[in-house]
This record gives structure tokens, sequence and C-alpha cells, in this order.
């Protein structure tokens, strides 16, 4: 009798201890998600004036100006980036992009990405356009040897390159300032 009344003691003290680890999510403060607009904006904290941040259902609302421009991203609680504004301060020019989170799949390599990786590597570009490059990649977290189907074309008007490339069957496009390298803009569909 002593035996089974200490078994569910200790059977209902684990199945407690289970229930409160379980709701005990990770909660991301304000702070953090200023460093994720900031990051993204490749802006440190002194270059940020004008910060605002305001809660919405799910998400934050982030804006601040820098030196090269203002930005306004809307960050879910997760620290997922949803929508990124950017408007040029030299310009009346406005992007606005949406990206939401990217699906990973793994799968099996085929004799067409074999190829792809084939046409990746005849592919040469000037300086400028692997520094445009560079600057996408390292945005997003990649290497070059990470994606396939790499393009960049410099739009002379603006004077903004635009870095395609996909990875894990995702396609990446990104807008780069072909005076600074810095990443304005990048889009996942």
């Amino acid at each position: 009798m002593m035996v089974k009344r200490n078994s569910l003691i200790f059977l209902t003290a684990f199945g407690l201890l289970l229930t409160g680890c379980s709701n005990s999510g990770l909660e991301i403060t304000k702070d953090d998600i200023l460093e994720v607009a900031r990051d993204d904006a490749n802006a440190t904290k002194k270059e940020c004036e004008n910060v605002s941040i305001k809660e919405q259902k799910g998400s934050y609302i982030i804006s601040f100006n820098t030196n090269g421009g203002s930005y306004e991203y809307k960050i879910g609680k997760d620290g997922i980036i949803q929508e990124r504004n950017y408007k040029r301060s030299s310009s009346e020019e406005k992007e606005e992009v949406s990206t939401s989170e990217p699906v990973e799949e793994k799968k099996e390599e085929t004799e067409v990405e074999t190829k792809k990786e084939e046409k990746k590597e005849s592919t040469s570009f000037n300086k400028n356009q692997q520094a445009a490059i560079d600057a996408a990649l390292a945005n997003a977290g990649l290497a070059q040897e990470d994606v396939t189907d790499i393009g960049c074309t410099l739009d002379k008007a603006s004077q903004q390159y635009t870095v395609t490339f996909t990875f894990q069957d995702i396609h990446n496009t990104c807008m780069v300032d072909a005076a600074t390298f810095t990443v304005l803009s990048s889009v996942q569909a």
C-alpha cells in the first residue's frame, strides 16, 4: 500500500513538473526585437535615432532613422521579420518588402541540382557585383557555395544591385546599395 502511494505521489509530481516546463516558453523582449531590426538594417545603436517600438497583436512595429534613411519593421513575437520598409533619405523612393518565415525542406540531390551547381560555378561577376552578392549572402547567413542560380544586375537609375539566388528551392531577391553595399531589402518567394 505504501509503495503504490509513493508511486502515485511521484507520478503526480513528475506530471506537474512536465506541465510547468511546457508552459514556460521563450519570451522575446522589446530590446531583442529592436536588435533584430537593427541587425537587419546593418545599423549600430549609435546610428539609430527616433526609435519607436509599438506592440500589436502577435507582433511589434519598430521604426527608426539612420543617416542612410528610415526603417520600419513588423516583427513577430517569435523574432521573425514579417515586413520591412525602407525609405532612402536622399530620395522619395520607398521600397516595401514583405517576408514570411522560410520553410526548410530536406531532400535528396538530383541530377537537375547537380547541373545547377555546375552552371553556378561557370558564372563570373565583376568585383562590384561580387561585393553586392557577398553582402546579400552575408545578410542571409549563407555562403556562395550554399546557393544556386546566382544573378546580379545593376539598376543605374536607382544605383542598386538586384541580387537573386536560390536556397533550398526558395527564390531570394535582395536589393543592395551600389555605393555602400548595404542590403536595403530582402524578399523570399
